[in-house]
């Protein structure tokens, strides 16, 4: 199409008129928003040729191509149509147009249309239509596509804003259209006219996109929107990093159809160390020389710590000056550090083969509070008459520290096990946690000590005087002692010197200097050695000497002394039956005692340490001696009437080493409280029980004087039980105290009465099995004993809560009084470790059961328990019950599990009164969560409830098992408890007996 210019259009055959008001050209307005950037594909006012776009029909009455001026005088080319009959339509087509990558378009169309009412014709309109088609390229032609609405797709309806009127004012107008979703690679706009009359001006297709942008250190590129909300994604500016744990998640935003970007980055970017961010968000500077970044973040840079610095730009850590140092614990901004100084002052105290040191703090620590000492023992030779004997090395493992030898934080320390007459070099040595980083020794203080205790030498001159097939008589030389010490008594060790059995020591004792060896192999050479013990302790054992038993003995000899030995034995059970037999017409305790032994059994019988006129002789004969050397203390654990009690292992060559518990005499003791002490050894040797706690041995030949027992890994009963409260079926607890009767049961047929048997007293392995302890200290406790536990009661200290009326009144301990103390042991276990009788005070309980008040039944404790408790309640002690007839009640009901699912409901016997002296009030009286949890004894949860938001009673009655949990109450006991009230609550019923 040819076009033409001028002021205005020509008048075409079957043409309204037109006027130069439709060619009103001003200055086009860009329009988008702030800070969007815009890409234009096609602007037909910046076309300086004809624009050859495509009409129909084609026959002259179509769109025309014109050119004419803009408001700067700049050649522009339009096209008008003024075709007033809506029975054509008037279609004008532009050129291919590539969408490149956006998917939304905006057309902005200029234009001017003339008023219909001043045109007077009858079928003008003042609106025109705007499709698309899209194409992967550009393969339209005069008759494809279609001139019909199908198959292109409508835009908009236009109507004019302005119209032109003549001598009115000329005003264009401009409409921006938008097109979205658009998927082929190109288009074609067409416009559609059926009776208006009008002029386009211009035509400009565009598309925005967000600019590049640097925000919070994260920086993206130009971004095309699309009409799916999609995030843009991004790169961290030089020398930024996601933060820990976001790497895999790089920055993104949000680029809006605005061409605008919304929001803030995600997985926002930050400097990395060394780096901070100065003034901006956009960039990263490096920490100038003297300062530091230690982490990525938005922290800024900060100046090197005391006794550091940097001379690098960007650095994470100030590096230490010389001697200086940082431990790898201490974060990158701690100052430096540098050893302590060496401890001041050391003194010693020798106290026989135990030396004390003690120092003073040294003048410099280094600059850290972690300080710690440490301290080297040498040991240099033998002080004797002519001088000292031996060069100096390092100590063995026998000798033993108090607290401990390394990581002290007190200034003081015990060390014992150390040879008599013997030099020693301590050291004592100031560390800290930079102290391995330096490379120089640790600072210390040197001092010299020698021990003074004189032990027996070597006993000599080990001789025969008889032997025979069984048997050896051996003698030796007393040895001479220096500062007027006595030989207490000798241990020899032998055994056989050939065979499996060589090597296996086994020891006996004696007071004079000779001895008959017995239960001899016949014809055995025998490998014997001797050693002396003082005041001072053990010596050495003498040369090892040989000796052999005879092959062969005299057969009259040997029927003699068999005839002998019968006679002999059956004398001394005639002598044991009519002793027996006077006990049981003139003792009143072994008469009633006489119905637990049938006549014809015979039972092993407990007797009393305290019989022998020298007690260390009762623990030579039920305690086995064990060497020093064999025990190795670990860790202090707890404290007794005597000392500390420790765990340890124990090694005795051929035998596997196993943890041991530590019973230690303290030092500075009387000769009467180690005899004492020792006097639960000798009680506790005579017992041999799965249910009472096994003897290893005593040392008695060192210091200090300790008794090895076996280790109970979960300690108390008592305490245990707190610990996992309502942790246990009933079967596991009714285990327990199974164990605990047949236990009580050995003790009882042994004649022995315990006279303390209480939860506290009861320890627990591993394995729940129950044994029982503390064999006679309970008698050794003095008015001056500050544990509440035991209270004075004529004359001595006794535990009331657990003790037997008569006992209390009279002091008569019996196995009925045990038997009494069972009873509440029983409760205790099911009650899980409560206090008996809570808070009231001794007299008071006292006085409730002189009352005939009994203790109620623990919650959810069976009723056949309860009932087994109240008959060791008993007033009378011959209507309790026998500790026999207890471990068969006990059996029946684990046999018969059914018969422990059966409790009282309202949590008591009907059996007799019950103690019931703070039982809480209902629970429906309760006014708020504080007194509920009070009343079910549950207030340890008080804060837990409250923080949760269960503050009314109203909330707690709609609780469940997950919000318990949510709480924090996690023991399956306590939540039944409060499930229970709590159904209670919700019932408005009075709650059951809660004393337990």
């Amino acid at each position: 199409m040819e076009g033409r210019t001028g002021p205005g259009p020509s008048v075409a055959p079957g043409r309204a008129p037109s006027c130069g008001l439709l060619l009103l050209l001003p200055p086009l307005l860009l329009l988008g928003c702030c800070g969007a950037e815009e890409e234009v594909l096609m602007n037909t006012k910046l076309e300086t040729s004809d624009l050859r776009w495509t009409s129909h029909p084609a026959d002259g009455s179509e769109w025309e191509e014109v050119s004419g001026l803009d408001d700067e005088s700049n050649s522009v080319r339009t096209y008008q149509i003024c075709t007033l009959s809506s029975s054509t339509s008037y279609w004008l087509r532009t050129r291919w147009i590539p969408r490149k990558a956006a998917t939304v378009l905006h057309v902005e169309i200029r234009f001017t249309m003339m008023e219909c009412s001043g045109l007077n014709q009858r079928h003008c309109k003042e609106t025109f239509n705007l499709y698309y088609y899209q194409s992967d390229s550009d393969e339209a032609t005069p008759t494809h596509p279609a001139w019909m609405e199908n198959p292109y797709t409508k835009v908009a309806t236009v109507a004019a804003d302005h119209l032109l009127r003549r001598g009115g004012e000329r005003r264009s107008n401009i409409k921006l259209l938008r097109l979205e979703a658009l998927q082929g690679a190109g288009l074609y706009l067409a416009f559609h006219s059926q009776g208006a009359c009008m002029a386009l001006l211009s035509v400009r297709v565009f598309y925005r996109k967000c600019p590049p942008l640097s925000r919070t250190f994260a920086s993206f590129p130009e971004t095309i929107p699309h009409s799916l909300v999609e995030q843009a994604q991004g790169v961290c500016v030089e020398n930024a990093v996601t933060p820990p744990g976001d790497q895999s998640r790089p920055p993104s935003m949000l680029c809006g159809e605005d061409g605008q970007w919304v929001g803030q980055p995600t997985s926002s970017c930050a400097c990395r160390p060394g780096y901070d961010a100065g003034d901006t968000d956009t960039q990263c500077r490096a920490c100038p020389p003297g300062q530091f970044k230690a982490e990525s973040g938005p922290g800024g840079c900060s100046f090197c710590p005391d006794n550091s610095n940097t001379r690098s730009p960007g650095s994470t850590y100030c590096p230490c000056h010389y001697g200086y140092h940082r431990a790898d614990s201490d974060p990158p901004q701690a100052a430096c550090t540098r050893p302590p100084s060496a401890p001041r002052s050391v003194v010693c105290q020798v106290n026989d083969t135990t030396v004390t040191l003690e120092w003073s703090e040294p003048l410099d620590r280094g600059g850290r509070g972690d300080l710690t000492y440490r301290v080297l023992c040498s040991s240099c030779g033998t002080v004797t008459a002519k001088g000292l004997v031996g060069s100096c090395s390092a100590c063995d493992d026998n000798i033993l520290y108090r607290p401990a030898q390394r990581g002290l934080t007190q200034r003081r320390v015990v060390i014992w096990g150390l040879r008599p007459h013997t030099k020693y070099t301590f050291t004592v040595q100031s560390l800290n946690g930079v102290s391995a980083l330096s490379q120089s020794e640790p600072a210390s203080e040197r001092v010299n000590v020698t021990t003074s205790r004189d032990v027996p030498p070597p006993v000599s001159g080990l001789r025969t005087t008889a032997a025979s097939e069984s048997s050896l008589t051996l003698k030796w030389n007393v040895p001479d002692l220096q500062n007027h010490n006595q030989i207490l008594d000798y241990q020899i060790r032998y055994s056989p010197k050939n065979g499996e059995e060589a090597g296996q020591w086994q020891y006996v004792s004696s007071r004079s200097s000779s001895l008959v060896l017995m239960g001899l192999r016949r014809a055995v050479p025998y490998q014997v050695q001797v050693r002396a013990r003082s005041q001072a302790g053990y010596g050495s054992f003498g040369a090892m000497s040989v000796f052999n038993t005879q092959p062969n003995g005299d057969s009259k000899l040997v029927v003699t002394g068999l005839l002998v030995s019968v006679g002999m034995l059956l004398l001394i059970a005639m002598v044991t039956v009519m002793v027996y037999c006077y006990r049981r017409r003139t003792d009143p305790e072994l008469r009633e005692k006489s119905g637990h032994y049938p006549m014809g059994q015979m039972t092993k019988v407990y007797i009393d340490p305290f019989t022998y006129e020298d007690p260390n002789e009762a623990v030579r004969e039920f305690a086995k001696e064990i060497d020093a050397s064999f025990v190795k203390i670990e860790e202090v654990i707890g404290a007794g009437e005597f000392g500390e009690v420790c765990r340890g292992r124990l090694r005795i060559p051929g035998r596997k080493e196993n943890y041991v518990a530590i019973k230690t005499l303290k030092g500075g003791y009387t000769e009467k409280q180690r005899r004492d002490f020792l006097s639960e050894a000798s009680i506790m040797g005579q017992f041999q029980h799965p249910n009472i706690i096994h003897l290893e041995g005593v040392i008695t030949t060192s210091c200090p004087v300790m008794i090895l027992t076996e280790f109970m890994e979960n300690g108390a009963l008592d305490s245990f039980l707190r610990v996992n409260d309502g942790q246990f079926a009933c079967l596991q607890l009714v285990g327990m105290l199974r164990g605990i009767a047949a236990g009580m049961k050995y003790l009882s047929d042994m004649s022995f009465v315990h006279r303390d048997l209480a939860a506290r007293n009861i320890l627990v392995n591993s394995n729940l099995v129950c044994k029982v302890s503390d064999f006679g200290l309970s008698r050794f406790l003095t008015e001056n004993s500050s544990d509440p536990t035991y209270t004075s009661s004529l004359g001595g200290k006794i535990p009331i809560r657990w003790t037997a009326p008569e006992a209390i009144a009279y002091r008569k301990f019996t196995s009925g009084s045990d038997a009494w103390s069972y009873g509440i042991v029983m409760w205790e276990v099911m009650s899980y470790g409560e206090r008996p009788y809570w808070d009231m005070s001794n007299q008071d309980v006292i006085n409730a059961i002189e009352q005939d008040y009994r203790l109620p039944p623990p919650p959810d404790c069976p009723s056949s328990l309860h009932a087994l408790m109240l008959d060791c309640w008993q007033k009378e002690r011959a209507n309790r019950p026998r500790f026999s007839d207890v471990v068969a009640a006990l059996d029946r009901l684990i046999r018969n599990p059914a018969s422990l699912k059966m409790t009282h409901p309202e949590g008591q016997s009907s059996s007799q009164p019950l103690l019931d002296h703070r039982a809480p009030p209902p629970l429906s009286s309760c006014g708020s969560v504080s007194e509920w949890l009070q009343a079910v004894k549950m207030e340890r949860y008080e804060q837990n409830f409250l923080q949760a938001g269960f503050t009314s009673l109203d909330i707690v009655s709609q609780l469940n098992t997950e919000d318990l949990l949510r709480v924090g109450v996690t023991l399956a006991g306590h939540q039944k408890k409060i499930l229970s009230s709590i159904q209670t609550l919700r019932t408005h019923k009075a709650p059951p007996t809660l004393l337990y």
